[in-house]
């Protein structure tokens, strides 16, 4: 239950969600007005009676930060810095292994930050003047530096703007996060201030405002006070722009020694508005999804389409994908344990539109076909949309 003298506020790509201790409002956005004009508009009833300080705001409407790796290991150095990243509500775009870093093609977009790690700290000359090469053709406009303390000084004297921070692994190969999440968090919130039509919120809050990813990994420690959930357990956010996997690490076969028991993974191009078209290229690209279309009784027509029935079948499309992605059959980041998982909690735009049974199909279809199990897990959906409130004021 939320407390009374709270005002809790998800400012996401499609929708705006208002929660107080008495109900959950959820609005549509109107893409034609400020996102401050029109949740004030909306919402003006509710906003008069809290004091900024009372006010509580997540969001993911600015899009998040892009975010490049370059590292010198997939095992240790490339993996640890993805898992902050991901953790801290970052999207990455793409990580390059040091030793393939002559071959890698140039990113067109521009980069937020790119991060640069690899090497304990009784290491040294892990770069070399190739990495200076490459940055020189990127574009971007952060760059940090968590590897071996032994090459600080010497990347910082090549590297215009540098931020040096400790490095992420020790001696004992352990994450050392707090440091780059922090970074990534005010880099976050840089960003926000950049942004016209969020930064406005600040008017209606004296909080700091979290992207909405970090503030849903919080709430994973705390989700058994609203759902009976049997671990190990992954939780589903599909939105309009992305596709998050919020695990518990007792999914995964790791080395990485971290402080947290959950991560995340995301899928930028799985959304349903904002990415359809990626989506839509993702499923035609599959080799299972049009005999899971046919299943679905539709046919490839439905990816033309404009209609509820077009939307929740791409809903459904999503689910199947993102559970491929983190099969074992992609060779993906990570692959998760999937026969051993007992619950599935959904959350995001998805709990508006499919039905249980609905979402019970398509994971049903995906442990036959894919993983050739008879293995069902609880499936648990977020009906209410709620569950981010769990993580946003502690």
């Amino acid at each position: 239950m939320v407390d009374k003298d709270k005002l809790l506020i998800d400012i996401g790509s499609t929708y705006f969600k208002i929660c107080t201790n008495d109900k959950l409002e959820q609005h549509f956005r109107d893409f034609n007005k400020d996102i401050f004009d029109d949740l004030t508009y909306k919402c003006e009833n509710v906003l008069s009676k809290f004091k900024k300080e009372d006010v509580y705001i997540c969001s993911s409407a600015n899009g998040g930060l892009n975010t490049l790796i370059i590292g010198i290991t997939k095992t240790y150095s490339l993996k640890y810095a993805t898992n902050i990243a991901f953790n801290s509500g970052i999207n990455i775009i793409d990580t390059v292994l040091y030793r393939d870093i002559d071959e890698t093609s140039i990113p067109s977009e521009l980069i937020d930050v790119v991060i640069v790690v690899g090497g304990i700290n009784s290491v040294k000359n892990v770069f070399d003047e190739r990495l200076f090469t490459f940055l020189n053709k990127l574009s971007y406009s952060n760059i940090v530096y968590v590897g071996s303390e032994k090459d600080s000084e010497y990347i910082s004297s090549n590297v215009e703007n540098l931020v040096i921070l400790p490095n992420i692994i020790n001696n004992k190969l352990y994450v050392k996060e707090d440091e780059l999440k922090t970074y990534l968090t005010n880099l976050y919130q840089a960003d926000i201030m950049g942004k016209e039509d969020i930064k406005h919120l600040y008017d209606i809050t004296s909080n700091q405002i979290y992207s909405t990813p970090y503030i849903v990994n919080k709430t994973l420690s705390k989700i058994n006070t609203k759902f009976v959930i049997a671990d190990p357990y992954i939780l589903i956010d599909i939105g309009g722009a992305t596709t998050d996997i919020h695990y518990s690490k007792d999914l995964v076969n790791d080395n990485m020694v971290i402080d947290t028991e959950y991560d995340r993974l995301v899928f930028k191009k799985l959304g349903v508005f904002k990415s359809r078209e990626s989506l839509i290229f993702s499923a035609k690209n599959n080799e299972f999804v049009y005999e899971l279309l046919a299943h679905l009784k539709v046919t490839e027509n439905i990816f033309e389409e404009q209609s509820e029935k077009a939307t929740k079948t791409l809903m459904q499309l999503a689910i199947f994908l993102v559970l491929c992605k983190v099969s074992s059959h992609n060779d993906a980041y990570i692959t998760l344990k999937l026969n051993v998982l007992n619950s599935v909690v959904f959350t995001g735009g998805i709990t508006k539109v499919l039905l249980q049974e609905d979402i019970e199909n398509i994971v049903s279809f995906f442990y036959k076909k894919i993983l050739n199990s008879a293995h069902n897990p609880t499936l648990v959906l977020d009906s209410n949309y709620d569950i981010w409130t769990l993580g946003i004021v502690s």
